[in-house]
């Protein structure tokens, strides 16, 4: 659609936030992408949901997004970038209509949008953040958590923390993730063969610079299992500092896949005998979600909202215990039983998380407040 093409004024049209498709993605914003997805295939089917509703996504001049939708046109608005976009242009370009902010920020002094907010991050683990990072989160996401008209939040553990640090807000909607974007990738196979992963049973775990994911309690796990007869897939990138904590006696099975693509994330995910994540604040999770959709078995921290997303199919450890850590994928891994039933259980667990009910659920809090 050209910048100067308008909407009937019959129609109520909803201004989406686009500016995190100018960065690298992340869970937020995978968050994002598929929710506009989802609401684009309604929007194709003619849902009653969508009915009298139009969406356009704002994005920065010089960012040329390369999404696949229909129904949704992208508008360059403004000239600024960053923050300075979101805070002044974005708003600006709105105007009188509702905005929607998927990724936590939105402009500060905007009343009438809805913004989903997916954790309580920056206040509950600061150590992750840089300094100005958190002084600006410190000031941004309690004023848009008070003032904006709508707060959405994606487990029921994150609503909860969120009153708990931000105070207790009348209405906050929770709208739960989806998996069913794993069942459009198609397997990249050729990543077992390219590190070795054919051989041997090995488990899977995703690494991460942020102190709250944990990943150093991976690494001391892995230390005191000493020999096994499986290797240890890793992803992600290598963070020295948490190396350096543990020493260099790391055994030779652990193998080191570095940053994956989608298609190489989900041949790990189902080849894997179990994938592990020690996240000690998640707001939702996605991760292993993924792994289980995957036919993963999970081993999951029993922290922040993860018992909540993973029920009963993944096996818990105590994230700050790294002993049990190692007892719980030792079990795991010598239990072919165990493993079958977690699998099941999985595949279960994630069979009704949709994007499409994730996008029902968001719309109808649309029109509660537009």
């Amino acid at each position: 659609m050209p910048d100067n093409q308008t909407v009937p004024s019959a129609m109520l049209t909803i201004f989406i936030n686009g500016r995190f498709l100018g960065r690298q993605p992340t869970g937020v914003d995978r968050f994002a992408i598929e929710m506009i997805r989802a609401i684009d295939e309604l929007c194709t089917n003619c849902d009653p949901s969508v009915d009298g509703l139009t969406f356009q996504i704002l994005v920065p001049r010089g960012i040329n997004p390369s999404q696949d939708l229909h129904n949704i046109p992208t508008r360059h608005v403004g000239h600024l970038q960053g923050q300075a976009w979101e805070q002044i242009d974005l708003p600006l370009a709105a105007g009188g209509g509702l905005l929607l902010n998927l990724c936590n920020t939105a402009p500060i002094f905007r009343q009438k949008q809805l913004v989903v907010i997916h954790d309580a991050a920056t206040a509950r683990v600061p150590s992750s953040y840089g300094k100005l990072f958190r002084l600006w989160y410190g000031l941004l996401i309690p004023t848009v958590y008070r003032r904006a008209a709508s707060v959405c939040t994606v487990s029921k553990f994150s609503r909860d923390d969120l009153a708990q640090v931000y105070g207790t807000r009348e209405h906050v909607r929770v709208v739960p993730e989806g998996t069913d974007h794993m069942a459009r990738v198609s397997s990249d196979q050729g990543v077992l063969d390219r590190h070795g992963l054919r051989s041997r049973p090995y488990i899977f775990a995703v690494s991460s610079l942020s102190s709250h994911k944990n990943f150093g309690a991976v690494v001391t796990a892995v230390e005191l299992m000493g020999s096994t007869d499986f290797d240890i897939a890793i992803a992600g990138g290598q963070n020295p500092k948490i190396f350096a904590q543990v020493g260099q006696n790391l055994p030779a099975s652990v193998k080191y896949v570095g940053y994956v693509s989608d298609a190489e994330l989900k041949a790990l995910y189902e080849n894997a005998s179990c994938f592990v994540f020690p996240s000690l604040y998640e707001g939702y999770g996605l991760p292993p979600t993924e792994a289980m959709a995957c036919g993963c078995p999970v081993v999951a921290a029993n922290a922040a909202s993860l018992p909540e997303v993973c029920g009963d199919a993944a096996a818990y450890f105590d994230p700050r215990e790294p002993a049990d850590l190692a007892r719980t994928l030792d079990s795991v891994m010598r239990s072919p039983s165990q493993r079958l039933q977690m699998k099941s259980l999985g595949l279960t667990q994630t069979k009704t998380m949709v994007w499409s009910s994730a996008a029902l659920t968001l719309l109808s809090e649309i029109r509660r407040v537009a």
